[in-house]
């Protein structure tokens, strides 16, 4: 958690995608974990568009981020986790208002909160294997920022129509929960700091828990109890996806006001349908504001407690 607030409170001058890379190889090397740091040229190759479309309009390098802990015999499929890293959200061209928006460096308390479990497991060496990616960028306003209306081909061939270049951490996500699917994985978990609609509706208490596996929900739920580090879990109706419709593409990137965290969910899902999946929304708890401002480190005791849960 130490680390995960360390590198939350960065500034982003500081904490780049290139320096997320860094630190990455720090904890590989100092665990003898095999990590891969992809650049733009390796990501184009994947055809990662969505994630593409969101770093275009930054001069700071993009980084694809891949950590493995095998403390398991290869055969045992792997838990992985995924961490949004924008290293700093502006926006993009549908610009935030000016206010707070200092915050937006801790827009990548998802990549913090993965990496810090990812340094927690491999002091620990249980007996499991965890693949931790993050995928990294800025996400800035310039001639070269994908504009709202855009439509970009996902890693899946599923076309996205960006509708708001401020929904921008599903887009990053897609392209790493599609990479995820040549791991085989047991499960997967991502988490992102990823809607203002998840801190109206939880407040600053509760990390929202989406799943549609009843299993897995009840995996994280257990493990936010023994960590201290409460979630709440959140619908996934099919209803909801309605909102995702879109005229020009296979779906929009947002689906209006109404349920905003629930349909930024739904978003998600369309790319989790080979694997059991959760997803955490962090907005409302990754960080606090005002006089305590700074990173909180969760939830590092969450994804620990139920990555441990999973030891043979």
């Amino acid at each position: 958690m130490t680390l995960a607030r360390e590198f939350g409170n960065r500034p982003g001058n500081q904490c780049t995608p290139t320096w997320l890379g860094q630190q990455a190889k720090k904890i590989g090397k100092e665990f003898d974990l095999e990590v891969e740091v992809l650049d733009r040229k390796a990501v184009e190759k994947l055809g990662m568009g969505a994630f593409l479309a969101v770093a275009q309009g930054s001069d700071e390098p993009l980084r694809f981020i891949v950590a493995r802990y095998e403390g398991a015999p290869k055969s045992v499929p792997p838990v992985v986790l995924v961490g949004k890293g924008i290293t700093f959200d502006s926006g993009g061209i549908s610009l935030k208002p000016g206010l707070d928006m200092d915050e937006m460096k801790f827009d990548m308390g998802g990549a913090a909160s993965v990496l810090g479990t990812l340094h927690a497991i491999a002091t620990l060496k249980p007996k499991l294997n965890l693949v931790c990616i993050v995928p990294s960028c800025d996400n800035m306003p310039s001639g070269k920022a994908v504009k709202p209306g855009d439509v970009v081909t996902s890693m899946s061939g599923q076309t996205v129509e960006i509708l708001n270049t401020d929904a921008e951490g599903r887009l990053i996500l897609c392209d790493a929960l599609t990479y995820a699917e040549r791991f085989k994985p047991a499960v997967v978990v991502d988490v992102a700091t990823l809607t203002g609609a998840c801190v109206i509706a939880l407040g600053h208490h509760h990390s929202g828990l989406f799943s549609a596996d009843d299993g897995v929900a009840a995996q994280m739920l257990a493990a936010s109890r023994e960590a201290l580090d409460p979630c709440w879990r959140m619908p996934l109706d099919e209803e909801y996806d309605e909102a995702l419709k879109s005229n020009f593409a296979d779906m929009g990137n947002i689906g209006g006001r109404p349920g905003g965290a629930i349909t930024a969910a739904m978003f998600l899902r369309r790319f989790t349908a080979k694997y059991p999946w959760a997803h955490l929304d962090i907005a409302g708890t990754a960080w606090k504001s005002g006089a305590a401002k700074g990173a909180t480190g969760r939830p590092v005791g969450l994804l620990t407690h139920f990555v441990l849960a999973h030891a043979r």
